[in-house]
């Protein structure tokens, strides 16, 4: 084992560039972190151009560098897809064949929302593709009136039910979102995740989503280096959604967050104190607040906070530690509709002690598994090569 403890931060759909098969998935010349940059004027971020970023692809702001201080690539994703599930499972060593369903142009089929009505003795409006917090001022006066459950999706494979916590109590609500699980259990209706989402509020003053959201997703289809680390007594932790996107398997310890800044804070305090193995992290808010809201400006201050939170966090990273940031696909801001991009992914290894390097294009994600595993002596998954011996 080369290093005891290792931090793998996912910056959530912040790609670098469209693969080489986007036409199929309609995102030639999406660019998350180029075009967002060059949309804004450019962007600061002096760690990660240090860490080589700029090497990756064109970003205003960011210059490439001769001597990176990170071990850095971008890395293309070999599964079937462009979502949140598929990329990390992917980076754990899975990959995915058949995209998960999604219900963006449609919602979701009668039969679907029968049955939901049936079981939960609820009526359900909406049913549309929308984002969270619009659909709330749209519907949120009906449901408080009516009691009618708020069911929506979004250009991820999800089923999102929102309900008010006065009207529909969590416990109810939770309920609820085990039965709809149930029922898009149905292969053709299966969608990763089922997601509760409690609001509180009423029409004059606003409504508000609480942080009592729960994710009812499904488990990941095999095992993983989770898996592996945690059978073999490592410590695996996740802060942010990264316990709700493999449905808790292998983790052994969660931190739930409000901001991609609360998640970097609670990156730091784990930092402080020992432990043997993993602190995997999710940083949503690039994703789910600017990238499908198609705010490129927003994107980029995310951008620019994440860059001095990370400058924070390094001073914590010591010479038995390995600092991965990476990202699980693209949303472009820039680019049309709300849909996620079909994107590389950067791909940084850092430690203080690191000459730096730029290493081959990864054919991917699993490789950050493959290297995890690799640098823990534990199983290895069917996809992946680790790049342990190329860090320098």
């Amino acid at each position: 084992m080369k290093y005891k403890r290792i931090f793998l931060i996912v910056i959530d759909s912040v790609g670098v560039g469209a693969m080489p098969d986007a036409a199929k998935f309609n995102d030639v010349g999406s660019n998350t972190i180029g075009n967002l940059a060059k949309a804004t004027g450019g962007v600061n971020l002096p760690v990660l151009e240090s860490f080589g970023y700029g090497n990756l692809t064109s970003i205003l702001g960011v210059s490439p560098v001769v001597n990176p201080k990170a071990n850095v690539t971008k890395m293309a994703e070999l599964s079937n897809g462009k979502d949140t599930m598929t990329g990390h499972w992917e980076i754990m060593g899975i990959k995915t064949e058949t995209p998960f369903q999604t219900f963006t142009e449609t919602g979701f089929p009668k039969e679907v929302i029968d049955e939901l009505e049936q079981k939960t003795g609820r009526k359900i409006i909406g049913n549309v593709a929308a984002s969270g917090t619009e659909i709330l001022v749209e519907l949120g006066p009906e449901h408080m009136k009516t009691g009618a459950l708020i069911v929506y999706t979004s250009a991820d494979s999800v089923l999102q039910i929102a309900a008010h916590e006065e009207v529909v109590p969590l416990e109810e609500l939770y309920h609820i979102c085990h039965i709809a699980r149930e029922v898009m259990m149905k292969d053709e209706w299966k969608v990763g995740r089922i997601i509760a989402r409690p609001f509180i509020g009423n029409e004059k003053t606003g409504f508000k989503r609480t942080p009592n959201r729960h994710d009812y997703a499904l488990s990941p289809s095999e095992k993983t280096v989770l898996n592996y680390l945690d059978e073999s007594k490592f410590d695996v932790i996740s802060v942010g959604k990264i316990r709700d996107i493999f449905n808790g398997s292998g983790i052994n310890q969660h931190h739930s967050i409000v901001s991609n800044h609360d998640g970097m804070l609670k990156t730091i305090e784990i930092a402080k104190n020992p432990f043997m193995g993993l602190c995997f992290v999710n940083l949503v808010d690039f994703d789910a607040v600017y990238g499908h809201r198609r705010d490129a400006f927003g994107y980029k201050l995310a951008m620019e906070e994440f860059d001095r939170d990370l400058a924070a966090l390094i001073p914590f990273i010591g010479e038995e530690d390995l600092l991965i940031i990476t990202a699980d696909h693209g949303n472009d801001p820039t680019y049309r509709g709300t849909d996620h991009t079909r994107e590389y992914v950067p791909l940084f290894f850092y430690n203080r002690y690191f000459k730096g390097s730029n290493l081959p294009i990864s054919d991917t994600f699993a490789d950050i598994g493959a290297t995890i595993a690799d640098n823990f002596n534990v199983s290895q998954t069917a996809y992946g090569k680790s790049l342990l011996k190329k860090l320098r």
